[in-house]
């Protein structure tokens, strides 16, 4: 392949590159938006397969983040919505790099910095091979970091194989800063099926130590004991950057008025904190008999509520009787910011969380796959904001429509003592991370330290 030859430049470019995943996407976009919030010459080209440039292009962004494509080769296992087969990590480890290569090839302006997805373990060799500066971007808090960055110490002290059913209860404190966990809310690639992808989880953090920089999409004060842990044990700059969300959007003027979305109207029609949001993310959600058992759960509870159900919209709208609405998708940070909100019956994705956090609104948490059980636990546990659906051992219990109507009904108490206390936690912690992005907060100081420290790398080549 003949090489573009490229003229020397002064000009900070970023090449970001998620793994091809919306969950992925967003956050590295928001970051990208918040970098160029604090210095408007970067340039940034933002690495995605042709099908996420159709989806995505016409959302707003900066003039200075251009798309960099690469083909759909291995999109066959994804669909539009987000959901991928179990083998599309693998098809994207295998078969990304050498169009990435390729693109880079065909850049003018010479890459300065790559901001890379930790998954995406190749990036790292294509870096180096090329003497070009890498910042993993990690999409999980920072407890689930910690799990794979002390993975030994599971190992050592004998915490690790784990069979669930025998000894899900029992407590692991041996990780640096983390607060003793039950086995059963670890990373369930720890146990059972997920064991398949262990090696790919640990292969991505074996891959930091040949970076320049981290980046944990963290608020500090949430996570500050775990931080501060890894800051003490790993040699290169780590920067909390939390929370990667678009909360930059709410204020601004040249995004879509949301009014303009009928849901909307439905939201503003509703008593303050009635409402119950819910929804299952964008992939790895529930099982079919338990989405029936939550809509037979939410109508006869009671309790108003608003679900984005995805593609099983049409399934479930003409079940759920006369007090919800169901919609296939919405703006969720600004729904959960809507007042009419009072409650979010999650899977506990780390964005779901994080927007949640932000918005001050509690959770129910139904965790179903990889960081989403240790992301509930922190929920329930050590933040305090919300509580489990179900406690039961087994990976996929299906919670029963009674139990569902009943921990509802008290969840959405609005003037129950607990419900009381656990919406006066959720308040406090949304103030904590709306400190976090103001100016001169834990967050925008990293964010700004980070793109300062990537100029001057570049200067200094």
């Amino acid at each position: 392949m003949n090489h573009v030859v490229k003229k020397p430049t002064t000009v900070s470019h970023v090449l970001a590159v998620p793994f091809p995943s919306r969950g992925h996407i967003n956050p590295m976009m928001n970051l990208c938006k918040s970098m160029l919030s604090k210095n408007s010459e970067i340039l940034v080209t933002f690495v995605v397969t042709e099908e996420w440039c159709d989806i995505i292009e016409t959302e707003p962004k900066p003039d200075n983040i251009r798309f960099g494509t690469i083909p759909n080769d291995y999109t066959s296992a994804v669909d539009r919505s987000g959901d991928y087969s179990p083998d599309f990590l693998e098809q994207v480890l295998r078969k990304m790099e050498a169009p990435l290569e390729q693109l880079i090839d065909r850049l003018e302006t010479p890459v300065t910095t790559i901001i890379y997805d930790t998954y995406l373990t190749f990036v790292v060799g294509v870096g180096n091979r090329r003497n070009i500066p890498l910042a993993s971007f990690w999409t999980m808090p920072a407890l689930v970091y910690s799990v794979f960055h002390h993975f030994d110490l599971l190992v050592r002290n004998r915490c690790f194989p784990i069979n669930l059913l025998e000894q899900g209860e029992e407590v692991v404190d041996c990780i640096p800063g983390v607060s003793s966990i039950r086995k059963v809310d670890l990373p369930t690639c720890l146990y059972g099926k997920g064991l398949d992808v262990l090696h790919r989880g640990l292969e991505a953090i074996s891959g930091v130590s040949n970076v320049q920089y981290l980046l944990l999409v963290s608020v500090y004060e949430l996570e500050s004991q775990i931080i501060d842990a890894l800051k003490a044990n790993i040699p290169i700059p780590i920067y909390h950057i939390g929370p990667p969300i678009p909360y930059f959007t709410l204020e601004d003027s040249s995004v879509a008025n949301p009014r303009d979305e009928s849901y909307f109207q439905w939201l503003d029609s509703q008593p303050p904190s009635s409402v119950l949001y819910v929804s299952q993310g964008s992939l790895h959600s529930a099982t079919i008999d338990q989405m029936d058992e939550l809509a037979a759960g939410l109508r006869i509870s009671g309790v108003r509520y608003f679900w984005v159900a995805r593609k099983d919209t049409p399934r479930f709208k003409d079940g759920c009787g006369g007090m919800g609405l169901i919609v296939p998708w919405c703006d969720q940070l600004r729904v959960l910011c809507h007042p009419s909100i009072g409650g979010f019956w999650s899977h506990c994705g780390w964005n779901s969380t994080s927007e949640a956090i932000f918005a001050g609104v509690p959770m129910l948490t139904f965790p179903i796959y990889w960081d989403q059980t240790p992301n509930s636990k922190q929920i329930v546990e050590d933040w305090k904001i919300g509580w489990r659906v179900k406690n039961k051992l087994e990976q996929n219990p299906l919670v029963s429509r009674e139990e569902i109507a009943g921990i509802i009904r008290r969840f959405m108490d609005l003037e129950s003592d607990e419900g009381k206390e656990l919406r006066s936690r959720a308040k406090k912690c949304s103030e904590i991370s709306r400190r976090a992005v103001q100016n001169g907060g834990s967050s925008d100081i990293d964010i700004q330290t980070f793109v300062h420290d990537v100029s001057k790398c570049q200067e200094q080549t």
